[in-house]
């Protein structure tokens, strides 16, 4: 009806190169039949497999997702995404993993080959999970607020709008993570002056929370006594905890306000005041609730 309504040949070149475009887009939303060997040999894989280990498998025989239990008892998937020329080439994997995961594969193999890499791989990440487990069951994790499991970062709270943000290496979860604290400098310079005299006190045979707890000779609060709200203060400008997934990250300096706001409200707010300064990425003013 659109090529038929153009009034010359431009303005049908256009429209046809719009629905030719769309078209193409679409493309990949067509069923391509695959030949029969291909789904013989995709059923027979599965059976050998084991249909207790399918979480799903939809209906074009194209995606498959396997189910696994590490031996902490922790629930995992793996996605597969299978092409025309499966077995000779490999499915493409997709894991929830703070690494990668590469899959070692010939024209031979068969699922049960990823799948059994997939438990190797599980294994190999088990202190990694116990470690971030441990603190997202013991103490008030802030961000992220759903964790994945290829999420290597926590931020803590230590005490009202005092936090710190650990990045861990899945690699080496046992080793002393990337610690960087929030929160106004009269309070959280003394944690860091802690954390720096007391790393050679680090020990890795004993937990990542434990380690961070003598480190910084504190008990994190406790999930069993304090709510999250007690931490969780809304920004002092949007009136709002979480902003575009963000929660304030940035203290009033000032003893006696302490009020938290979100970088971004922050930014808008100080770029909008004659008596702001800014030297290279750094704005100075003042703070919106104390003008201090």
């Amino acid at each position: 009806q659109r090529l038929h309504s153009c009034p010359d040949l431009v303005s049908f070149m256009v429209e046809l190169k719009t629905v030719l475009e769309i078209a193409l887009k679409n493309t990949q939303d067509l069923h391509i039949p695959r030949p029969p060997e291909y789904y013989s040999c995709l059923v027979r894989d599965l059976e050998i497999l084991g249909w207790n280990r399918v979480a799903y498998v939809d209906t074009g025989l194209t995606t498959v997702k396997l189910k696994a239990e590490d031996s902490c008892g922790r629930q995992h998937l793996i996605t597969l995404k299978l092409n025309a020329k499966y077995p000779t080439e490999p499915p493409d994997c997709s894991v929830d993993f703070p690494v990668p995961f590469a899959v070692s594969w010939m024209p031979q193999n068969s699922l049960i080959d990823i799948y059994n890499q997939f438990l190797v791989a599980l294994e190999s990440l088990k202190e990694f999970w116990d470690a971030l487990d441990e603190i997202d069951g013991k103490t008030w994790v802030l961000e992220p607020e759903n964790p994945t499991r290829s999420a290597t970062t926590r931020r803590i709270a230590i005490e009202s709008n005092v936090s710190v943000n650990v990045e861990v290496d899945p690699r080496h979860p046992n080793m002393l993570p990337e610690c960087y604290f929030l929160g106004a400098d009269h309070e959280v310079n003394p944690l860091r002056t802690k954390l720096n005299n007391n790393i050679h006190l680090w020990d890795p045979e004993i937990s990542l929370l434990q380690n961070l707890r003598e480190l910084l000779e504190i008990d994190f609060p406790s999930r069993a006594v304090l709510e999250k709200s007690d931490f969780a203060k809304d920004c002092g400008i949007c009136y709002a905890y979480r902003l575009d997934g963000s929660v304030p990250d940035q203290v009033c300096d000032d003893p006696r306000c302490g009020q938290p706001f979100h970088q971004a409200c922050l930014y808008e707010w100080l770029q909008g005041l004659p008596t702001s300064r800014q030297s290279f990425n750094v704005i100075f003013g003042e703070c919106p609730y104390c003008n201090k």
